[in-house]
């Protein structure tokens, strides 16, 4: 399903509005972990996808470097997919519009 542009601005919107504690990895497109020694470790999960690593791989290697940096842990980023999620949400939407 290809969004056009002006779409995907709009679910950019609704989704800055949205409290991000629990996300699903579908919709996640970095994680950016924050140290305490100022540096940082981005784990791209986009790059990975399309690289072949399915999402139980992904989890895996996720929590392994979370454990692995759990002293030195200061913040956890999420850059969310926004074309993941409206492609994700936007045909149940339109279903549930059309039906008014």
């Amino acid at each position: 399903m290809q969004l056009n542009d002006d779409l995907l601005k709009k679910w950019e919107h609704i989704i800055a509005d949205v409290n991000k504690t629990e996300v699903p990895l579908e919709c996640i497109k970095k994680v950016i972990i924050k140290l305490t020694n100022r540096r940082q470790r981005t784990i791209n999960l986009h790059t990975l996808r399309k690289q072949g690593l399915d999402y139980g791989d992904i989890e895996i290697l996720l929590t392994r470097t979370l454990n692995e940096n759990d002293n030195e842990i200061e913040d956890v980023d999420f850059v969310i997919d926004i074309t993941a999620v409206a492609e994700m949400v936007q045909p149940e939407t339109d279903k549930l519009l059309g039906k008014l």
